[in-house]
């Protein structure tokens, strides 16, 4: 006879442990390990089922891909970032911080869906149909063909499919659906695991495409097991700072398309607007050269993004001289003024030192390096540089600039903004590229300044 052994086993994450425990030691939670009463010991094998007409196994040259065209969502920034569309019978997971607009995204892609003449279900398990209601209103989100219902029971939602029969199935949010079949509250490892292999294997089995609304954690990351990431096929993260109106949205998984493309979107009063051209969302309007300012091209995804870099320095009253950044990394700006003072001889130990961008952005890439050299040096030295200078290149600690990625696309983007002259790792040395910089400075900077016309960001409203 087999050997019975009792085995405790977590409700929330499926934990198993020889002997009780008061917590789980996956998940952490408290309270959650019970006697499972499980017989061990019989190894069990699974039989050959003969597979069904349908589903035979067949040769790769023979398979149709009609199906897995992918149709516009009727947003482009979302479709750019898809790869191109929503593929008929795709998982999507979309995650945000709170408040960032995920809901009014996905309220906007559902009425373009539904103006269209398909039917969209919108399940909301966080707020009521009035609520829902009242932002698609403000929104200009009406469609006698978009579905609303409030529901957090997973086996309500399923019997709402089948009465509506949608062409777009969204879910917001995973993490506030739960399901009777399993035990532990909503949100809980177990019942995201359920819920969203439910709603996954419902979209494969129909054709359906699923939008599934995720929370995020504290640090970022997504809430709930990881699992969830790798059921879903796309893991799309909106982003954003609250104190901007600028958000973007790019995608960590994405098995119909790149993972490297970037979409921008604006909020507004009315909704959520496309932002199909953000090149001139982070540059000053100021008409003459400023001192302490350069231009560089950071690259979002695909996208060649011209950011100002604004530097500025003033005697410093204190005995340790402050060393302020918003938008750079501050770790990044120590090593820089370090190689300016040693490698091109710009004195700035006893100076306050203050380094910023325009916009709110956040550059994070070495090839911002240059620029930000060259806007120290500027404020130094109190000599703007022409308007028609921009700058990319990573600067190493023995002064060097290496050459940096994509270079092509930036210069491009440069030329066609107008900027005649580009520093970047032609210049062997640092030294050097300050030397390029300022022949720009002077008169015939503010004559190139005249004839420059960037190109403003196209903001449509949806």
């Amino acid at each position: 006879m087999a050997k019975v052994t009792t085995v405790f086993r977590c409700t929330e994450c499926g934990w198993q442990a020889a002997k009780w425990v008061g917590r789980c030691g996956e998940c952490q939670a408290w309270g959650t390990v019970v006697d499972a009463a499980e017989r061990t010991g019989l190894r069990r094998t699974a039989t050959a089922v003969a597979p069904s007409e349908g589903n035979a196994a067949r040769p790769i040259t023979h398979v149709s891909t009609v199906a897995a065209v992918p149709t516009t969502s009727g947003v482009a920034e979302f479709d750019r970032v898809l790869g191109g569309g929503i593929v008929p019978g795709a998982a999507i997971l979309l995650s945000g911080e709170p408040g960032v607009g995920k809901s009014t995204l996905l309220l906007e892609v559902a009425s373009q869906i539904a103006t269209s003449g398909q039917r969209v279900l919108y399940v909301s398990a966080e707020e009521s149909v009035g609520q829902v209601r009242i932002r698609a209103e403000r929104t200009d989100a009406m469609s006698d063909n978009l579905f609303l219902a409030a529901e957090t029971d997973l086996a309500s939602i399923l019997g709402q499919v089948d009465a509506v029969a949608p062409a777009l199935l969204i879910a917001d949010s995973v993490q506030t659906i739960a399901s009777d079949t399993v035990d532990g509250i909503a949100g809980g490892p177990s019942q995201v695991r359920e819920v969203a292999s439910t709603l996954i294997r419902l979209a494969k089995t129909r054709g359906l495409p699923v939008i599934l609304v995720g929370h995020v954690t504290k640090d970022g990351t997504i809430a709930g097991p990881r699992l969830l990431e790798h059921l879903v096929d796309v893991v799309c993260h909106f982003e954003g700072d609250r104190r901007s109106a600028l958000r973007f949205i790019r995608a960590l998984k994405n098995r119909f398309g790149p993972t490297d493309e970037v979409g921008c979107f604006e909020m507004t009063g009315d909704g959520i607007a496309q932002v199909t051209d953000p090149s001139g969302l982070f540059l000053s309007r100021s008409d003459a050269p400023v001192s302490g300012t350069c231009v560089t091209v950071a690259m979002e995804g695909r996208r060649a993004l011209p950011v100002e870099v604004q530097a500025l320095i003033v005697d410093s009253s204190a005995p340790n001289p402050r060393r302020v950044t918003s938008g750079v990394d501050s770790a990044r700006v120590a090593m820089i003024l370090a190689v300016l003072e040693r490698r091109a001889g710009v004195a700035v130990g006893g100076k306050d030192v203050y380094v910023s961008t325009v916009g709110g952005v956040r550059l994070t890439e070495p090839a911002a390096d240059l620029a930000i050299a060259l806007a120290i040096a500027s404020a130094a030295a109190d000599r703007a540089y022409g308007h028609g200078l921009v700058a990319y290149g990573e600067i190493s600690l023995a002064g060097e600039v290496r050459a940096v990625t994509a270079d092509r696309q930036r210069e491009s983007e440069a030329r066609r903004l107008g900027f005649g002259t580009v520093v970047d790792a032609s210049a062997a040395t640092l030294a050097e590229a300050l030397r390029l910089a300022q022949r720009t400075a002077g008169p015939a900077a503010t004559a190139r300044a005249a004839t420059r016309t960037p190109t403003a960001a196209a903001v449509s409203i949806t």
